[in-house]
């Protein structure tokens, strides 16, 4: 049997009419007679006929598509800002097509050639770890199309951004564990080439100064992924005096962390406090439960796609680069001490 979806083609076949009468006829064209408009729609509803959206919109030049990159999906954080961003295209009755980088390079590059060809109006890119070389990205611009990046940004195009505030994030949350009374810190980051990983380095760095805590490049490690934290946290707790905090780059991380510092025998967070970023489901099954950086990823998602499609209509005038930033929220539980004058 043929599952093939019919085409406007095959109904005008079936029906001995032409073409452009069966696309009036399905369009409800007041030229086309109503026995005709009714033979020709039910036969279409009959056999699931579904219109070439793509198609339409190259003819009439009313493209309403937008591309998304992103490096992960599974990830609680991009999850929510793709739900941000879909909720606020549908609104505007943009449709969307997304491509998953996976944290590569040259899957990155591929997803941008898909998104030109299918000439969709805009795109919105965060960039994937393993990039360094960012012409792909200038195409996109040289090409005419509007660009947006959300998160992860290339310092070197020059286009609108939107950002969390990485630097206020790391600096609230390392202030806290330093309330806590802890004075070792580690500080479990990420490639330090993403300007998000050195904004939150800073920020960590920051708070020690701000306290008089001498900062030691010792307890700084790049460990952005749980095959990371298996090797690198237990290697830190081998060391004399043991850190008596852990600021992690994201709840992944942090939740392995804990897990690893308990297994270690180590109790949380009496001796130990721990502290993610991003602020995902994890936090509320971790025992005990993770304080983390509420990153707001529905909130960049909407506020990324409306930047967007601001541009594409007309709306957004600025010639300049426009640049958003979402602030952060430190969301406390179990995991780290509450501060020592609150006790």
């Amino acid at each position: 049997m043929d599952r093939r979806q019919i085409t406007l083609k095959d109904i005008a076949k079936e029906l001995d009419l032409s073409p452009s009468t069966v696309s009036r006829a399905l369009r409800d064209h007041p030229a086309i007679s109503k026995e005709t408009k009714t033979l020709v729609q039910e036969y279409a509803v009959k056999n699931k006929y579904k219109p070439n959206t793509l198609a339409l919109q190259l003819r009439t030049n009313r493209n309403n598509t937008i591309g998304v990159i992103v490096p992960e999906i599974v990830h609680y954080f991009f999850s929510s800002v793709l739900a941000g961003i879909q909720e606020e295209a549908e609104k505007e009755n943009f449709n969307l097509i997304i491509c998953h980088s996976n944290e590569d390079y040259h899957r990155e590059v591929k997803s941008v050639e898909t998104l030109l060809d299918a000439r969709v109006r805009g795109i919105l890119a965060s960039q994937a770890k393993s990039t360094e070389e960012f012409s792909h990205f200038q195409d996109i611009i040289d090409n005419g199309t509007h660009l947006v990046f959300f998160d992860r940004i290339c310092t070197g195009i020059n286009t609108d951004k939107v950002v969390i505030d990485d630097y206020d994030g790391a600096y609230n949350a390392v202030d806290h564990l330093i309330k806590g009374g802890c004075t070792r810190i580690a500080f479990l980051g990420s490639n330090p080439h993403l300007p998000i990983a050195n904004n939150r380095r800073m920020g960590y760095e920051d708070a020690l100064r701000k306290h008089n805590i001498p900062v030691d490049k010792t307890l700084m490690r790049m460990c952005d992924t749980i095959e990371l934290a298996r090797q690198i946290v237990p290697v830190l707790l081998e060391v004399d005096p043991v850190p008596d905090a852990f600021f992690c780059i994201n709840d992944e991380v942090a939740a392995y962390c804990l897990q690893i510092c308990k297994s270690a025998g180590y109790k949380i967070p009496q001796d130990i406090s721990v502290c993610g970023f991003t602020n995902s489901y994890i936090t509320d099954v971790t025992d005990p439960t993770l304080t983390s950086v509420d990153q707001h990823g529905f909130e960049m998602g909407k506020v990324a796609a409306r930047l967007l499609i601001n541009r594409i209509e007309g709306i957004e005038k600025k010639t300049g680069i426009v640049s958003k930033v979402i602030k952060t929220k430190l969301v406390v539980r179990n995991s780290t001490r509450q501060p020592l004058n609150s006790q």
